[in-house]
């Protein structure tokens, strides 16, 4: 039993050393800027706001990732009119490496495809959890910036993905139940996980006053009850255009450069790039696997005895 425990204790060691050695250099904070992009509920646009971003970052040359982290109902890769051969449910069968599912999209941005229709793919383990995020470690790209795409609710997968990057972007619309659940979100991220700090974008509002109103009515309940810190980046207007590059599965700001959204998310995307990136190991994904490492070893141990 004690050299059993031993010898799993070394793997486990060698494992998160491999891992933590492998996501820096893509975590590296001199290089890489890790965004997820997230709201709670769903409709309130934050593939559309992800893509366009990403575009935005792309088209300046600078290298841009997407991972659709929608894992049961992907769409960005629907939404770009790409067609996808193997996806992330291949990776997690052990059927190929990251690398071999890496697609490209606009302006030469790199697009990481989740699984449509699969069941399992959203209900994934802590363990697999890990394995997922510990893929990035095999990639060997320079990635500037990486883009984390959500899925709606608040699964353990979001909350993952937003606890592992540096910056969290919350979308809401102004509906109350956009409100209620971006709240919902902020409320589990900062009190479970010690997330504190939260960059907004009022998605589809008809003025920036209509913007900053919203970003007023989730303001006033998280200041009262939780200990997060909100900032309002940008407020993209409710735009026609936006439903018409949809249609033809192109992202907005190349539909049509000129329209409001376009204008907006060309402004956010170029905002997003001054942030600065925390030097401090906290929110960053090789620290984060490894305290996925550290609570499957000790979920071993306790099986095991």
């Amino acid at each position: 039993m004690y050299q059993s425990r031993m010898r799993r204790t070394f793997m486990i060691e060698t494992t998160m050393h491999d891992q933590a050695s492998g996501l820096r250099r893509l975590t590296n904070p001199t290089r890489t800027k890790v965004i997820t992009v997230t709201g709670g509920k769903g409709g309130v646009g934050k593939t559309n706001i992800t893509l366009g971003m990403a575009a935005a970052m792309a088209k300046q040359g600078k290298k841009v990732m997407v991972l659709d982290a929608d894992l049961g109902l992907a769409n960005v890769d629907v939404l770009l009119g790409l067609r996808v051969g193997k996806n992330l449910s291949h990776v997690m069968q052990g059927v190929c490496d990251l690398k071999d599912i890496i697609i490209e999209g606009p302006h030469g941005m790199r697009i990481i495809p989740a699984s449509s229709g699969m069941r399992g793919m959203t209900e994934l383990s802590t363990a697999q959890h890990a394995g997922l995020i510990r893929a990035f470690g095999t990639l060997e790209e320079d990635v500037d910036v990486l883009l984390v795409d959500t899925a709606a609710g608040i699964s353990d997968m979001v909350l993952s993905f937003s606890r592992a990057a540096q910056d969290v972007l919350i979308v809401v619309c102004d509906e109350p139940t956009s409100i209620t659940d971006a709240y919902a979100l902020i409320k589990l991220l900062s009190r479970e996980h010690g997330v504190t700090r939260f960059k907004v974008v009022a998605n589809m509002v008809r003025s920036y006053r209509e913007g900053r109103d919203l970003f007023t009515k989730l303001t006033r309940v998280t200041e009262r009850f939780l200990n997060a810190n909100l900032e309002l980046v940008a407020c993209v207007p409710l735009d026609e255009h936006v439903r018409q590059s949809v249609k033809k599965q192109r992202v907005v700001i190349d539909a049509f450069p000129k329209s409001p959204a376009a204008l907006a998310l060309n402004a956010l995307a170029n905002k997003a790039l001054t942030w600065p990136v925390p030097r401090n190991p906290g929110g960053h994904l090789e620290f984060f696997v490894e305290r996925l490492l550290v609570r499957d070893e000790a979920a071993g141990d306790y099986l095991s005895e």
